[in-house]
């Protein structure tokens, strides 16, 4: 029994060795199989990058070895309408290091921040940081850039850049705008017209060690940069110089909180100036144009720079008041509720409803025709022909003379008018839209539909751009804007618009816009703000010349004026004195 049970464990043994035999085989069969295979991919993976992607790594080793340095591209320049740079550039560079190119650390740092006036621990931590660039300073100027380059620090580079000029430094700078530290614009018309403006930009391409280190004497790729389109302007800088001067007396002399011009061709749209006084400095646009000392940078300074850099012309509304009349006049007309002989009483006042609504004539104007109605602007003439209309036809009126629609004026920012519901509308809201009040209109709305009443009947869509040149002037793609539609009104009311509003300066509330020589044709407006009787008041005056053929016409608005702020006595006058210098300077001669 000891002998079976000894030869039984000796079998069991020798089984055992053979399994284990085997799985060595097995494993060492399974680890020369994955070793194979492994080298097989291995072999072909490298075949495939070294014969069929051999160009692309190629490329990608060559991308390891090169830097490269953008060439700015010149941005276009502004020019008015008569070729007068109005907004152009100066060269400046970028100075900036690379870490592993700098031998000489504290040189640079001390070098650096005596010439850019920049502090040396601010400059350290841009100088020590391993990077393949640090941007130590933009906009440079051209002298201190040279001083750089003379010391000849390794890791220090010198590009080349341009930085936006503004040679009347705050003219216009509500409509021309300016650019950012990138050059690209923030607002008015270097904003509207960025993408033609901005231009390509170039590169250099050097070759440098594993180390980043550039390679001396290594040729270098170089892409030309390719300088932006240039921009001509409707924009008269004669015009506008003279506008801002008469802006700014006036405000002056009135105390007043702001002042507005805007001078346009109402044939075309072609806009020859837009003042909004008082204006900023271009050249230093985040600047207040105020002595007050709030820093910029605070939730309070950015509101106050928003409200600084905003264009009240074509940004904000307001009550038109009487200059409205004009609309309320053509649409009268055109839907024969109204003729020049139609006689109205004026007490003083007119009741709707429960209202009493009251003529700015205390006594009132009496017995008059409409003829006498529009050159005395009296109200309750106005609210008489606003209900003949009715609400129907005033409303679509408003929607054929645009008024509810923006211009299109290529500026951005433009608001829209605020008008009732038509659905909202009764007796005394009719009443109050007839002569101006109780809604709001942008400045350059109300000059808008005003230029397709007097001009024969067509829309415009008022702009500054007419044309995209490269900067020869030889080349010049006109810039084409749609007209809208061609019969506002027949020319049957236009002609009789125009007899009325010169009435208004012959006889009428304008009288202070006469000029001994020139048929003027005005049309006098005084607001009062919201809320009322707080005593601030908005005068104005839209005005056109000659008036039996229009070529000029001006809108002045008078922001919150001391002392007396009716737009007949205090505006008429500013449409007199721009129109008796611009119209002689435009080559209109007198009758």
């Amino acid at each position: 029994m000891t002998i079976f049970f000894g030869e039984t464990m000796l079998a069991v043994k020798e089984s055992r060795d053979r399994n284990v035999k085997t799985f060595h085989r097995q494993g060492a069969m399974f680890i020369v199989t994955v070793i194979l295979l492994s080298s097989v991919l291995l072999c072909g993976r490298l075949a495939y990058i070294m014969l069929y992607k051999a160009d692309h790594y190629g490329v990608m080793a060559e991308k390891l070895h090169e830097r490269e340095r953008a060439i700015k591209a010149r941005r276009g320049v502004l020019y008015d309408r008569n070729g007068t740079v109005i907004a152009g550039n100066v060269s400046v560079s970028t100075i900036s290091v690379i870490h592993s190119q700098v031998k000489d650390p504290e040189k640079v740092i001390s070098v650096l921040s005596g010439e850019l006036g920049i502090d040396e621990a601010e400059i350290r931590k841009k100088v020590e940081k391993v990077s393949s660039r640090e941007k130590i300073k933009s906009n440079v100027s051209k002298e201190i850039s040279d001083k750089i380059r003379e010391y000849n620090l390794a890791g220090v580079m010198v590009d080349e850049d341009y930085k936006r000029y503004y040679p009347y430094s705050s003219l216009a700078s509500h409509v021309i705008g300016f650019t950012g530290a990138d050059n690209q614009g923030i607002i008015g018309l270097e904003v509207t017209y960025d993408s033609y403006l901005q231009g390509t930009d170039g590169a250099i391409l050097t070759l440098t060690t594993a180390g980043g280190i550039e390679i001396e004497n290594a040729a270098e790729d170089r892409l030309e940069p390719v300088d932006g389109s240039s921009l001509i302007l409707s924009l008269d800088i004669n015009i506008q110089q003279y506008a801002e001067q008469a802006a700014l007396k006036i405000m002056e002399q009135k105390a007043a909180k702001a002042v507005s011009i805007i001078m346009m061709n109402p044939e075309n749209g072609e806009i020859y100036a837009m003042v909004s006084v008082p204006e900023f400095d271009l050249n230093n646009p985040f600047k207040l144009n105020t002595d007050s000392d709030i820093d910029v940078s605070s939730a309070e300074g950015m509101k106050l720079l928003n409200n600084m850099w905003r264009n009240p012309c074509i940004s904000d509304t307001y009550e038109p008041g009487s200059t409205f009349k004009i609309i309320t006049s053509a649409a009268a007309l055109e839907e024969g509720v109204v003729s020049l002989n139609d006689t109205f009483s004026c007490p003083g006042y007119i009741t709707v409803e429960d209202r009493k609504i009251r003529c700015h004539k205390a006594g009132g104007h009496g017995g008059e025709t409409f003829v006498q109605g529009i050159m005395n602007s009296c109200n309750p003439v106005f609210i008489t022909v606003g209900s003949r209309l009715g609400v129907d036809n005033f409303y679509k009126y408003l929607n054929k003379f645009e008024i509810l629609k923006k211009t299109g004026v290529d500026l951005p920012g433009e608001a829209a008018t605020i008008m009732h519901k038509k659905e909202n509308v009764g007796a005394v809201e009719l009443a109050t839209i007839s002569f101006g009040q109780s809604f709001q209109i942008t400045p350059l709305r109300l000059m808008t539909t005003a230029s397709a009443i007097i001009n024969g009947g067509h829309s415009i869509t008022p702009h500054f751009g007419i044309g995209i040149t490269d900067g020869s002037m030889s080349d010049i793609k006109k810039i084409e804007y749609k007209n809208n539609s061609d019969n506002i009104v027949t020319k049957e009311t236009t002609d009789t618009m125009r007899y009325l509003l010169e009435a208004v300066v012959s006889e009428g509330t304008g009288k202070k816009a006469f000029i001994e020589g020139y048929h003027v044709a005005a049309k006098t407006g005084t607001s009062e703000k919201l809320p009322r009787r707080n005593n601030r008041y908005i005068a104005s005056c839209l005005g056109f010349a000659p008036a039996d053929d229009p070529q000029v016409m001006a809108l002045v608005m008078i922001d919150e004026p001391q002392g007396i702020y009716y737009g007949g006595t205090i505006a008429a006058p500013v449409i007199a004195e721009l129109f008796d210098n611009i119209l002689p300077y435009r080559g209109i001669e007198k009758d």
